[in-house]
This record gives C-alpha cells, sequence and structure tokens, in this order.
C-alpha cells in the first residue's frame, strides 16, 4: 500500500510550479490557500443565499450541504488551480455542486447572476448537471455511485473515439467522490470489470470525512477498502496526515499520540473535533501508558495549533494532495483516500448532524471575516492584479477548451429494402440481420455503430456481427481458435472492433452506453451505440440508463428474449413491467415489434434519433418466440410498402381490416399472432374483428397528448391506426402488463378489456403459460364476446 503524506514547505505566492527538486515554487501555497479560503466562502455563500436571503413565500425547504462542500474544498482548489488540464474530464461528487459553481466563478466560466440562483427554477442545479447548469459540467451526478463511475466509461468511449476517428485527444478523468458513496454496489460492479483495470487516465478521489446523512460512521475500514482497489489492479494512494501533525509526530511523544490517533473510532475523533482547547488536553492524552508521553507533547502546543493540529488531515493539505496528484501512475487506475472533516472551516464542522444543516446569519458574518471575504459584498472577486487574480486567470487560460462543432451522423436508410421475410422468424433474429445489413448498405452509418453486451453477444444473434466488425480492445488480441474448424463465434479483439463485451453486470452496460452516447457533444464525434441485455435485467440497469439520457447520452437498448413467452425460463427469467418504461422514460423512445420486418425499420429510425442535440435513445423490446413472417402482409408495391413503414415507426398498423367490424383487437409484439387467429375464429361466429399491431405505446401516448394540446407531437398516427369511424370495443393484448395498452380506450372513449400478465410467471409450454396468464386465444375471444354483448 502506497502512503503519501507530504510536509506543506512554508507560505508562498505565485503562480503554481516547480523548481527543478519539483517542490512548489515559494508562494505558490500560500496563494492557493487564498483561493481556497474564497472558494469555500462562496459555496457556502451560495447555499446560505438560497435559504436565508433569497425569498421563499411557500416556506418548503431549500436545501444544499455546507458542510459536503467544505470538506471538498481543499482537493477541488488543489485540483483545478494545479493540476487540471483542458482535456481532463472530472465528476463532482453531488452535494459539492456549489463548489463546482465557485471555482467556475472564479474561473469566468459562471456569470455573478447564477450565484444567487441555486436551486431556483431555471438556475443553479441541486446537483452537478450537464444538461441543465449554465456552466461547464462534465458529468451529471446526483444518485450516488453513478456519477463516481461514469468517468471510467467516459474513459473508453473517449479511447474508442481516438482510436477510430480522432480528435477525443487525452487527458484524464476523475471522479470526486465520498466515502459513503463506496457503499454502493454499482462502485464495485465497475471497479472489477477487466475492461477497467487498462484505463490508467482513470483518477478517484475520496473524501473520507467519515461521516454520511445520519451519523457518523463507526467504522469506515479504510484498510479494507484500499485492499479491494489493490486487489483489482489499482494504484492506492492514502493522504491521512497533513504536515502539522507530521511534525508532531517526529517530536518524542509523537509516535504515542500517531499510534493514538490510528487507533481511535470514527465518532470518538468526531468529538474531539467539538472539544474547545481545553477539553481536548482533558481528552486526547486517552488513558494506558501513552498517556502520558501525549500529554507531555500538547502541553508544549498553544491552543490554537492545538485545534489546528488535531484538523490537519492529508484532505485539507494542499501540498500533500498537489504531490500526490504528481504521483498518479498512468499506467493503472488511482484511487486517492483523502482524509478530511465534514464541514471543515466551518462552525458545524465535524457535527455528527451537519450533513444538512445550515450557518445562521450570525455565524456568516464571523466565517465571512476570517475567510478574507465581505459578508455585504458577498460575491466579490480578487482584486485585479493581485497574486490569487493572476493564478485564477493562469487556471482558466490552461483549462480552456476549444469549441468542437458536433459532426452530423452518417445519412442511414429509411429502409434496407429486403423482402418481407418468408417462413418463420423472430425479432431477435432480425436485429443481427439488420446491422450486418447495414454495412453493406450504409457502410459509413455502419462504421459509427458500436454495440456493448454483458457477455451475452452469442445468446442474442449479435454472432454474425461480431464476426464482421471484431471486438474492441486496446490492443491486438490473439483468436486462439480461428483454425478451429468447429469455432462459429470468431473473437477477434483490435483497436478497430465495434464490440464492447463487458463482464456480467447490466449497470456497467448502461453506464458505458451512456458515455458512447454523449461523444457527439463531447468530442464532436457522434457514435451509435446499441446495448443488448436480457429483458428480464433491463429494470437493474434502468436508473444508470436513464441518468445517462438525463446527461445528453443518446443510445439504443434492447432487451432480449422477453416476457412469459419465455415459457420455459420459469417466473424469475420473465418480464412484466418493461412494456411500458418507454413511455415512462423522458429522452426515449420504446418499440415493441412483432415481425422482422417491423425490427429493422424500427432499428433503422432507432438509429435515426442518435447522435445530435434534439435526438433520443430507444428502447426495443425483442422476441425468441418463432412467428410466421408471412402474418405481416407487408404489401409489395414500393409506396404502399413505405405507407406500411411509416406508420410502423409511428407506432402502430391496422393488421387486418373487417367490412363491418363490431370489436378491435389492438396486440403488440409476440401476442400478435394470437389476436390475428382470435380475430379468424371470431369472424367464424359472425362477428367481425379488426387487427391493429401496436409497434410502440410509447409513440402512440404522445400522440393523443398531442391531440388533448398537452405535448407537441404529430398525432396523423391515431387517424390510421383507429380511425373514428371505425371505433368499436377494444381489447390489448400484450405479453406484459395490460395497464400499458389501456389507455388505447381513450382514443374514442371506447369500452375496453385489457389482457396481460400479471403475476410471476410459471414454467410450461408456451400454450400452457399463456392460458394461465389469460392472453392466450381463447381469452381474447372471450373478452371480445364479453364487450360485444
Amino acid at each position: 500500500m502506497e502512503v503519501v503524506n507530504v510536509v506543506m514547505d512554508a507560505t508562498f505566492s505565485g503562480a503554481p510550479g516547480k523548481d527543478p527538486a519539483g517542490r512548489a515554487h515559494p508562494g505558490t501555497l500560500g496563494t492557493l490557500a487564498a483561493v481556497e479560503r474564497r472558494v469555500l466562502w462562496l459555496s457556502t455563500a451560495i447555499i446560505d443565499h438560497a435559504n436565508r436571503v433569497r425569498p421563499n413565500p411557500t416556506g418548503l425547504k431549500v436545501g444544499g450541504h455546507q458542510a459536503s462542500s467544505a470538506s471538498m474544498t481543499s482537493i477541488m482548489t488543489a485540483l483545478w488551480f494545479h493540476t487540471l488540464t483542458a482535456e481532463d474530464r472530472v465528476s463532482v461528487k453531488p452535494h459539492a455542486s456549489p463548489v463546482l459553481h465557485a471555482i467556475n466563478y472564479l474561473l469566468g466560466e459562471l456569470d455573478e447572476s447564477y450565484l444567487t440562483t441555486l436551486r431556483a427554477f431555471g438556475g443553479l442545479q441541486s446537483y452537478p448537471s450537464r444538461s441543465k447548469d449554465p456552466d461547464r459540467v462534465d458529468y451529471s451526478t446526483g444518485s450516488v455511485g453513478i456519477g463516481a463511475t461514469a468517468p471510467l466509461w467516459g474513459a473508453l468511449a473517449r479511447r474508442y473515439v481516438e482510436g477510430r476517428f480522432g480528435g477525443a485527444g487525452t487527458g484524464r478523468q476523475y471522479s470526486l467522490l465520498g466515502d459513503a458513496e463506496l457503499d454502493e454496489g454499482a462502485i464495485w460492479e465497475a471497479v472489477q470489470d477487466p475492461v477497467v483495470s487498462s484505463l490508467g487516465e482513470v483518477t478517484w478521489i475520496v473524501d473520507l470525512n467519515r461521516q454520511s446523512l445520519d451519523r457518523v460512521v463507526p467504522g469506515i475500514a479504510a484498510g479494507r477498502l484500499q485492499g479491494m482497489f489493490t486487489a483489482a489492479g489499482w494504484q492506492v494512494l492514502t493522504l491521512k496526515y497533513g504536515h502539522l501533525l507530521r511534525e508532531l509526530f517526529a517530536r518524542p511523544g509523537g509516535e504515542a499520540l500517531r499510534t493514538r490517533i490510528d487507533a481511535m473510532g470514527n465518532p470518538e475523533y468526531q468529538r474531539l473535533l467539538r472539544c474547545t482547547a481545553d477539553q481536548l488536553r482533558e481528552r486526547l492524552p486517552g488513558t494506558g501508558s501513552t498517556a502520558g508521553p501525549i500529554a507531555g507533547l500538547i502541553a508544549q502546543l498553544d491552543d490554537t495549533t492545538l485545534l489546528a493540529a488535531l484538523r490537519n488531515l492529508g484532505g485539507h493539505d494542499l501540498g500533500a494532495l498537489l504531490e500526490a496528484y504528481d504521483t498518479i501512475d498512468d499506467t493503472r487506475p488511482t484511487v486517492i483516500f483523502a482524509y478530511t472533516v465534514k464541514g471543515h472551516g466551518l462552525p458545524t464542522e465535524g457535527h455528527p448532524q451537519n450533513h444538512s444543516s445550515l450557518l445562521t446569519a450570525d455565524q456568516m458574518g464571523p466565517l465571512a471575516e476570517r475567510l478574507g471575504a465581505d459578508l455585504d459584498r458577498p460575491w466579490d472577486l480578487f482584486p485585479q492584479g493581485s497574486a490569487e487574480a493572476s493564478l485564477c486567470a493562469a487556471a482558466a487560460e490552461r483549462l480552456r477548451r476549444p469549441e468542437r462543432e458536433p459532426r452530423q451522423p452518417p445519412a442511414l436508410p429509411a429502409d434496407l429494402g429486403r423482402p418481407a421475410p418468408a417462413g418463420t422468424g423472430h425479432t431477435q433474429q432480425a436485429l443481427g440481420r439488420a446491422l450486418l445489413d447495414l454495412t453493406r448498405r450504409a457502410p459509413e452509418a455502419a462504421g459509427r455503430i458500436v454495440t456493448v453486451s454483458p457477455d451475452v453477444s452469442s445468446t442474442t444473434n449479435l454472432g454474425g456481427w461480431l464476426n464482421k466488425v471484431g471486438v474492441w480492445s486496446a490492443t491486438e488480441g490473439t483468436d486462439w481458435f480461428a483454425d478451429d474448424a468447429e469455432t462459429i463465434l470468431h473473437w477477434r479483439e483490435k483497436p478497430t472492433g465495434q464490440h464492447v463485451e463487458l463482464g456480467i453486470a447490466e449497470t456497467n452496460l448502461v453506464g458505458l452506453l451512456g458515455e458512447l452516447g454523449a461523444t457527439w457533444s463531447r468530442w464532436g464525434q457522434p457514435l451509435l451505440p446499441i446495448g443488448v441485455v436480457y429483458d428480464p435485467f433491463v429494470n437493474r440497469a434502468l436508473e444508470p440508463w436513464s441518468f445517462g439520457m438525463y446527461a445528453g447520452g443518446q443510445s439504443i437498448l434492447v432487451g432480449t428474449p422477453s416476457g412469459v413467452t419465455l415459457a420455459p425460463e420459469g417466473g424469475a427469467h420473465q418480464s412484466i413491467t418493461t412494456p411500458s418504461l418507454g413511455t415512462e422514460q423522458p429522452g426515449c423512445v420504446s418499440y415493441e415489434p412483432a415481425f422482422a420486418i417491423d425490427t429493422e425499420w424500427c432499428l433503422l429510425a432507432a438509429l435515426g434519433n442518435l447522435g445530435q442535440p434534439k435526438g433520443s435513445s430507444a428502447y426495443l423490446r425483442l422476441s425468441t418466440r418463432p412467428v410466421d413472417q408471412s402474418l405481416a402482409a407487408v404489401p409489395a408495391d414500393p409506396a404502399a410498402r413505405e405507407r406500411r413503414r411509416r406508420q410502423v415507426v409511428a407506432g402502430a398498423y391496422r393488421l387486418r381490416r373487417h367490412d363491418k367490424p363490431v370489436v378491435t383487437i389492438a396486440a403488440m409484439g409476440a401476442l400478435v399472432p394470437e389476436a390475428l387467429a382470435a380475430a379468424e375464429r371470431l369472424q367464424a361466429l359472425g362477428h367481425g374483428a379488426d387487427v391493429v399491431c401496436v409497434t410502440s405505446p410509447d409513440l402512440l401516448f404522445r400522440a393523443l397528448q398531442a391531440r388533448r394540446g398537452l405535448a407537441e407531437e404529430p398525432d396523423w398516427i391515431l387517424d390510421r391506426a383507429f380511425p373514428a369511424d371505425r371505433a368499436t370495443p377494444l381489447v390489448t393484448v400484450l405479453d406484459g402488463h395490460p395497464h400499458t395498452l389501456a389507455f388505447l380506450a381513450t382514443v374514442h372513449q371506447v369500452p375496453v378489456t385489457t389482457l396481460g400478465v400479471t403475476r410471476f410467471g410459471q414454467c410450461g409450454a408456451l400454450d400452457d403459460v399463456y392460458r394461465y396468464h389469460g392472453i392466450d386465444g381463447d381469452s381474447v375471444i372471450a373478452a371480445a364476446l364479453d364487450l360485444i354483448d
């Protein structure tokens, strides 16, 4: 384990730099410390203004995290004003967003008018947001664990773009995260993924303040955490003590003091932070044989030095931080455990309930005076010509990024022109075939596609695509089975590969999708990312995928195979809620096609929405149920075929049209054959039935909202799929929860029966399972007859 504890040199002033021995020039740390104090003041004042100064007629708590921001000011000041380059990217822990805005303000990246708008409508967001904040934010954070891992996938996305297209440059990817964030399983799923161990540009800095939202963490087990990172191949640096404590440790009695602090539990240490100097002299020595030497040592210190020494942790020592940043090994990922005090420098420092506490008006005045600020002029910048202003200006110039015009994604055909498939087939097969067809019909667009899978490539019909484009790897790999005649899937690893294989962790898959889908806005190079995952596990991945979309990432998530149609797999592998996810997810269009040709058209439409400012993500729910493809009845006439395609990608089309319908059956995905068979049997009973094939309940719902004046979407598809002159009672059926299509009855306010899956699944033959859930042909006919009567 590498431990870095650096003695800070004497005071300095001047611009950042080093002498030939590698030490900071005299003057740098003094100036840097003054900037740090201003960052602490600004971040505290931003929160104070939002809660105490700005009018709040509703009385609703605004909130903010002054203590969580204070523990990060040293770490972030040293990083931005000394270490970062223009090509670096930083993910900032959610509760430190005011620190980021304070720094951006000092760098000239944020107008003063925004400092009074934290958590106000149209103002600074609660947590860093790439898409909503007015200043530069590299990564959206807020959902614990997701923002921390994003730079891992950002590093991989940058490498992919740089290797294939250029223009992404180099640069480190930093994550600034709180120690409590390490409780999240998503952290460790990402850390242990095999692809991560080679990402030497990744650096995590852990704000080890030993507090969570509710309490002082009784045993943070830093050693265990460090060992876990070491085992994953990371460089581990630990900043525990600052220069003052280290100097005391070198004195007589110092070793006893160090042993006492090392062995001290977190709650006891935090309690000492709340003590006066007299109380500290009484409590710090403790009991036993070391008490005397410790008492003798601290007796030599004045009160100010004693109080400062207890707070002198490595995460607040600028010299130690700069040295640690310069010690990063770029050949492997690095994690820096920086010991800090929550609320450092504030009256609330170390208090176990300081997480959301706010300073009072009486506390803000003395704080401003101590930090060199003016309570009446809280947003003052450093005077022109001062060392601090020069340091800020130099940092701003160093961090200035060139403007990049986003490249327009390559044109995609709306239709690959393939004749409608004959015989039986399923929508999952159609995915792989469409990707291969694109390499021939639209090679430029196909060259922008990158697929991602958590170890399910072969079982989701991507084998042919992989054989064609290869697997992405930073270095060329050897395909040891290339000469094996019985090997069908060839695993050719190369820097030009277009498929990324991850371990079995869905959160990693969608985390990478989000970053691959954001390259158009980061480096002006659009990618067309497609992630394939078993549909039963989509819910596990939904939160980080949603967060990726919130941050501007545009991608396609394919859930396949799906539903209780996976009859022999049993209830644990049968998805119920996924059909409605697209309807409920902003920034996403969902499709569940029934036929191979519909899958091709939906995929092309989804790809055409990626990699652009007003683009969107897509979710495709596919199936492995073999379906007679002739049931699609695709028109042979080119104009009629195009009309069908437009309706497919708009959300629905009328698949069966009776002269005198008395009931309409709206079906989706794998259940369309049951709907068609039911319509035939109803006709034999003397009841005409129309059948509507729904491809996107999401788009139909948007059209309905638009018709009611609640959205700005085209609504023409409603007139095509559900014309008013053919409005009849409605039966909806799908392999998923019935509420997904229930809204269709409101198009013309008709009676409706909604069939679907509301219970955990069962193993069995397909007919048995459909019958068990009431989505078989008999159930559709019974529902229709009830409505007709």
